[in-house]
């Protein structure tokens, strides 16, 4: 999951109640869909941090509530509004909350990946890949895992979530 850390970093996410918050905003079919048809309930992400001098995955988070419709959508003073969902009555985009597991002791950055055997076939180092969203696979996943060491948070009771 791609972010700017300028309007929401890995750091933003930390510091909310219980290390959760809600991914808003996603206004892209591809990543609304994988959002919605492929994300399950306790899925860990990548939290990537993206238009910064040097681009890198910066951490890991949770999915603590599956999809379900962005009311951001339907409120003309958000940035977010989308009034074909007005049009429709209910929001066309989804979000889902994610909770921050933990984070790596380096970043790893675009520039390193690049240089990774086998990671050249991940989607974030293809040309004109831009969603906010993309999928990891398995083999990718533990790639990354063994680049830099994920210092994992205090693991929160069910209830806090």
């Amino acid at each position: 999951m791609k972010t700017e850390p300028d309007t929401f970093s890995f750091d933003d996410l930390v510091g909310r109640p219980d290390r959760t918050d809600r991914w808003e905003g996603v206004r892209n079919y591809q990543a609304r869909n994988m959002m919605r048809d492929q994300f399950q309930l306790g899925d860990e992400v990548f939290i990537y941090h993206s238009r910064v001098a040097e681009p890198a995955i910066v951490g890991v988070a949770r999915v603590v509530r599956a999809a379900y419709p962005d009311p951001t959508a339907l409120d003309p003073q958000s940035k977010y509004f989308d009034s074909k969902s007005v049009e429709q009555g209910i929001s066309r985009w989804v979000m889902v909350n994610v909770q921050a597991v933990g984070r790596f002791m380096r970043p790893i950055t675009l520039k390193e990946l690049r240089d990774v055997k086998g990671a050249e076939n991940m989607l974030l180092l293809r040309p004109g890949q831009r969603l906010s969203i993309q999928p990891v696979q398995e083999q990718e996943w533990q790639l990354i895992h063994g680049l830099s060491r994920l210092e994992r948070l205090p693991e929160l009771l069910p209830n806090h979530v």
